[in-house]
């Protein structure tokens, strides 16, 4: 069943209706304004009554086809070139259906939580972005916030061109995103939101998958305990009593007498955005299939306190994705975790965003066609959503216009390469340096920790040599074996990359195996 969610029982009952009077239909992200992925077969699918003999009809193609005894029917139309004149498509069955206004171009997924969902209308400079938002061949479209252990087939949305009003509660780091290649490749864009606020990336994965994943055992087994006694009845129950007895002592209050916090309503969190699988069936399955060129993700907040179990987890989402839309490896690039909370006053070993972001770098050496935005320089130590979108979304763009467009620009952020010990010293070797390593703000490089065989870490010093090696040492340490960079949740760090005017950070990183304090969560 559908968790007792409204939107379930509406997409329910509007396909019995429709299956009953044999009118012929598709799932939402079919529709009137929508992108079809250009140099694809692009699935087309819907529902009519058994057997029934299905025709479309676009752009010179005619697909014909019959529906199974589930009424299901699909087909494939032909690879068509980028365009911007409109196209119409006729589905002829049972009824018949004519879409309009559809292009062809590039269509992309952004997904993830409360960073990717963040709307354009909550970030920098929205008066101005929202104004200029007039892009009728930018197309938007949102998936509901559906969470579920029952795969659904659709949802409630559709397709709209940008204007100020739909852009101003679209995904910012989505907007902006299809936005630069909208202008740069001057085809019609397609992008699909479906992120979740505070979702976990286990949500985001089907359930036979994790379980076939050892680290996700303690994760999953928190979930089955939950699953068997958790009793949202009865928490809504207890609700509704003390909220009446709260409106009771409100009705008689005398004035200067405070009155207790009004009761919180219970959340229900067998439909949430947490529990394994919800995501991927409430609001993944309704889209799978879909023509699209890739996906960007920017997600981990969630998950900080797994950040061992995420080296496995991450990857395996990513792979799940692409194994369920039979597109092969399309591309994914992802948003490395900004700086956030505190600034550490002395090198700390026990904090757990580095572990994440380290998780998420490590997914650059185990899938295809992926990328990482790095952005420590970007967030706000009391705010977890930085609202500075746009550097996110450029920096996101940056490897889209380098991997699947072709353009040669600089994309990636630099990366630990090796170290080699010198006497009381270690020099350091990157990659991904472009024209060398560059240090912000001041001449001296900012962020190296550096520790000897007692694993103690202390501030070092550092020295750029040459193009991409640095030289890292600290006069209390004699005998150093590790270092690390910008290895707190909010790092003081300041190394970059320089291309003429292009600067990318450092990726945060260390020499070090050291036992990892998320290990086993």
């Amino acid at each position: 069943m559908c968790n007792l969610r409204p939107t379930c029982f509406l997409l329910i009952h509007a396909f019995l209706v429709s299956w009953l009077a044999g009118e012929i239909r598709t799932p939402a992200i079919i529709g009137n304004h929508m992108v079809l992925q250009q140099n694809h077969p692009n699935p087309i699918w819907g529902w009519d009554l058994p057997e029934q003999s299905i025709e479309v009809t676009i752009s010179g193609q005619n697909h014909k086809t019959v529906a199974n005894s589930q009424g299901y029917w699909r087909v494939a139309l032909r690879p068509m070139k980028a365009s911007n004149s409109p196209q119409e498509m006729i589905i002829q069955g049972s009824s018949q259906i004519k879409y309009q206004n559809i292009l062809i171009g590039e269509v992309w997924l952004c997904s993830g939580q409360s960073n990717m969902g963040w709307s354009l209308g909550q970030a920098d400079d929205k008066d101005l972005e929202s104004m200029s938002a007039k892009f009728p061949n930018l197309r938007l479209i949102s998936v509901p916030q559906v969470g579920t252990q029952d795969p659904q087939n659709d949802f409630n949305g559709k397709w709209e061109e940008t204007t100020p009003e739909s852009a101003i509660n679209f995904s910012a780091v989505g907007y902006l995103f299809g936005r630069r290649l909208h202008q740069i490749l001057d085809v019609p864009i397609g992008l699909i939101d479906n992120a979740w606020g505070g979702s976990a990336c286990e949500a985001w994965i089907p359930r036979d998958r994790l379980n076939q994943l050892a680290v996700a055992k303690p994760y999953l087994e928190t979930w089955r305990k939950t699953e068997a006694e958790f009793d949202f009845e009865k928490l809504q129950v207890a609700y509704e009593k003390n909220m009446k007895a709260w409106k009771a002592k409100a009705s008689i209050r005398k004035e200067g007498i405070a009155l207790k916090r009004k009761p919180r309503a219970p959340r229900n969190q067998l439909t949430g955005q947490r529990r394994p699988a919800n995501l991927y069936n409430g609001m993944l399955t309704p889209i799978i299939g879909y023509g699209i060129k890739g996906a960007i993700w920017y997600q981990g907040e969630s998950n900080t306190g797994r950040g061992h179990a995420y080296r496995e987890v991450f990857p395996l989402m990513i792979q799940s994705w692409r194994d369920a839309w039979q597109q092969g490896d399309f591309s994914f690039y992802w948003v490395q975790l900004a700086d956030y909370m505190n600034e550490a006053p002395e090198p700390s070993t026990e904090q757990t965003w580095p572990e994440l972001r380290e998780a998420q770098t490590f997914t650059l050496n185990k899938l295809k066609n992926v990328g990482e935005a790095v952005i420590i320089d970007v967030g706000e130590g009391r705010n977890v959503h930085p609202r500075n979108k746009q550097i996110v979304a450029n920096r996101l763009v940056r490897s889209a216009l380098a991997k699947d467009y072709g353009r040669e620009i600089p994309h990636q952020s630099p990366r630990y390469q090796s170290m080699e010990i010198k006497g009381n010293k270690i020099i350091l070797t990157f990659d991904h340096v472009g024209e060398g390593l560059y240090c912000f703000d001041i001449p001296e490089a900012k962020g190296f920790a550096i520790c000897g065989e007692d694993q103690d870490f202390v501030w070092a010093k550092a020295k750029l040599l040459g193009r991409g090696k640095v030289e890292v040492w600290a006069q209390s340490i004699k005998k150093p074996i590790a270092v690390r960079y910008g290895w707190a949740d909010n790092p003081v760090c300041n190394l970059y990359r320089r291309d003429g005017s292009v600067t990318l950070p450092m990726t945060p990183f260390r020499t070090d195996d050291f036992a990892m304090i998320t290990f086993g969560q």
